[in-house]
């Protein structure tokens, strides 16, 4: 008993520690590309020295024209027959899928699928294109938090005594850290889920779409396939934006690859029947759709943001910019009690759009100085004082904006980079990727001030390629940056010894 006692106090040390899992990109159905928690990293810390390289790991694999590997699927604290882990699994656009172990910077186990030939072009690569992610356990909005991080934002996930797992359950610890702060009451029209007992052992999976069309899901803690894989998209296509959710998965096609309709299709994960809404013209944005609270899946395509009904793609309503074409995915997010979508278009332009009115945008504004820059992605938080943000890539520099009173308005613009792509935000601290290009340098990335844009801090001449595809994630107390070259590199604080 007293052994156990001990494990128990010692998991419950580790859950103070941690940070929230990136499961998808954007990082949650909502595509926020918000961390809200994380028991290291915040506005003040990112002040003093310490943040580092961690480590880098050169991947097996290939890039295919210029995709590359895509951020990974965290899962930061797994206990498993060999102890604890903390796991991400990421995909190579060649066929590879390699589950790593986070802390230490060492493949735990690594498959190779057999990719379809044909022409590969830089529109239409071919091969793993939406990544790898996990199973999503909720649509509703995480409830908002403050300070230099509460502590672990879910318990550890076991999958000991599982099939294909590992052997012996741990019983849950009996005293447990103080929990997070409770959800707000559910509002009208959200979708509520079925409850989801973390602590409870249970089989978990990764998920990705080989360059076939077929969907796979594998045991996280070995990479085993338990079951064949299920036939979802026609060969060739060009995935983009994998999510699951209730046993239902969902992703784009773009680009028209291997002639392959663009639009969303779902696959349902029991009965194996796939859905496809074809959309009006290519479908926009580098993380795929987004999935509201009430469940209602939002899209972008041509100069059209499409709402979708869960698992059936059924029409709901849309909002037309009336001509602009949009360049960025949509991201969702809770402002005064309202669901609120935020896109922009090539006119350099940013909207707002009430998702309960969609027949014009509640807020809209010429944002930026550079036209027909291919923005992706937007990233929105809220900070302490209740403000809401909203900041994208502008061409040359992030731009920051407020939303107050239902009027956008400027925060900051930062310094000038080169090809920057969608920041993040990490608990307060915003990170920023500076990805070159080919002929004109190597990344950097930046942290920046919240409240400016000022630099704070950058990784100098650490990174040694450019970035294509590989966008920032974040979980853990670290900050994930994959280049061109196949190159993981992990950023955070030194574990204390």
């Amino acid at each position: 008993m007293r052994r156990i006692a001990v494990v128990a106090v010692a998991v419950g040390c580790l859950f103070g520690q941690r940070g929230v899992d990136w499961v998808v990109g954007g990082n949650d159905a909502h595509r926020s590309n918000w961390v809200r928690m994380d028991a290291k990293i915040n506005a003040e810390s990112m002040q003093k020295p310490g943040f580092e390289l961690l480590w880098k790991m050169k991947l097996n694999g290939m890039p295919r024209q210029m995709s590359s590997t895509l951020p990974p699927s965290l899962l930061d604290f797994y206990i498993s027959y060999r102890g604890f882990r903390s796991l991400g699994f990421l995909g190579m656009p060649s066929g590879t899928v390699t589950g790593i172990d986070i802390d230490l910077a060492r493949v735990e186990w690594e498959k190779t699928y057999a990719q379809p030939g044909g022409p590969s072009t830089a529109a239409c690569p071919g091969g793993i294109t939406s990544g790898v992610v996990r199973q999503m356990t909720t649509l509703n909005y995480p409830p908002p938090v403050g300070g230099s991080g509460i502590g672990r934002g879910t318990p550890a996930k076991s999958g000991v005594g599982a099939p294909g797992e590992g052997a012996v359950t741990l019983k849950p610890p009996t005293t447990r850290p103080a929990a997070p702060p409770p959800p707000p009451p559910t509002r009208p029209g959200t979708r509520a889920g079925a409850p989801v007992n973390l602590f409870a052992p249970r089989i978990q999976y990764a998920y990705f779409i080989t360059g076939d069309g077929k969907f796979h899901f594998v045991y996280i803690s070995n990479g085993d396939e338990p079951n064949a894989a299920i036939d979802f998209l026609p060969p060739g296509a060009h995935a983009q934006g994998l999510m699951v959710f209730e046993r239902v998965a969902y992703v784009t096609t773009v680009n028209g690859c291997g002639g392959v309709d663009n639009g969303v299709w779902s696959l349902d994960l029991e009965s194996r029947k796939v859905s496809q809404w074809k959309a009006p013209g290519n479908v926009v944005g580098s993380i795929g759709p987004a999935i509201g609270p009430d469940g209602t899946i939002y899209v972008s395509s041509a100069n059209e943001v499409t709402a979708l009904e869960l698992k059936t793609l059924a029409v709901k309503g849309s909002f037309k910019t009336g001509g602009a074409q949009l360049t960025s995915s949509p991201a969702i997010f809770e402002h005064k009690g309202k669901d609120l979508i935020a896109v922009t278009t090539n006119d350099g332009a940013l909207h707002v759009i009430d998702t309960a009115d969609m027949s014009k945008p509640m807020a809209s504004r010429a944002a930026f100085g550079v036209k027909d820059y291919a923005v992706g992605a937007v990233a929105t938080w809220q900070d302490m004082a209740g403000v809401r943000w909203i900041l994208a890539p502008s061409g040359k520099a992030i731009s920051a904006f407020k939303l107050v009173d239902g009027k956008l308005e400027p925060g900051w613009t930062s310094r000038e980079m080169v090809t920057p792509v969608t920041p993040i935000i990490v608990n307060g601290a915003v990170f920023a990727l500076s990805a070159g290009e080919p002929n004109t340098g190597k990344a950097v990335l930046y942290s920046l001030d919240a409240a400016t844009g000022k630099d704070v801090w950058n990784s100098g001449t650490t990174i040694h390629s450019f970035v294509t595809t590989g966008r920032l994630a974040a979980g853990g107390s670290r900050v994930y940056v994959a280049t061109h070259d196949g190159t993981q590199y992990a950023f955070g604080f030194p574990i204390e010894h």
